[in-house]
């Protein structure tokens, strides 16, 4: 049974850090990219950022370029979102995501999910 289960939310206070993990189980792990989503309340899901299926290449929204990291251990087939210097502006639902997109597509914003988590709220308070 594909599952991705996201953890590691909750609240923090803004300046501060976070990381929320994606455990991936079902499918071939290596075989995809993966991505982070999130949706804010009253706003549409945005992309976040997004990691190749090595883990050598790396994409990030604009609004979190600088301050987020994404990250992958293929051995525990989990992925791993480190968000530093987090504002109230970044208070949403975090929702991992799996696609067998190449790179070329990562590059261009096609993602191409296949798998969805379910989510983890992250909160941030002024």
């Amino acid at each position: 049974q594909v599952q991705l289960v996201e953890f590691g939310g909750g609240l923090v206070e803004a300046g501060g850090s976070l990381r929320v993990s994606c455990a991936a189980t079902g499918f071939t792990f290596s075989g995809y990219a993966f991505e982070w989503f999130r949706q804010a309340p009253g706003k549409e899901r945005e992309f976040v950022a997004a990691i190749s299926r090595g883990g050598g290449y790396t994409y990030f929204a604009d609004s979190v370029k600088g301050r987020f990291t994404i990250s992958r251990d293929n051995a525990k087939n989990t992925v791993y979102l480190q968000m530093n210097s987090l504002t109230p502006e970044d208070t949403a639902v975090y929702y991992c995501a799996a696609s067998r997109v190449d790179n070329d597509y990562l590059r261009r914003g096609i993602y191409g999910v296949e798998y969805w988590g379910k989510g983890t709220l992250v909160t941030v308070s002024p």
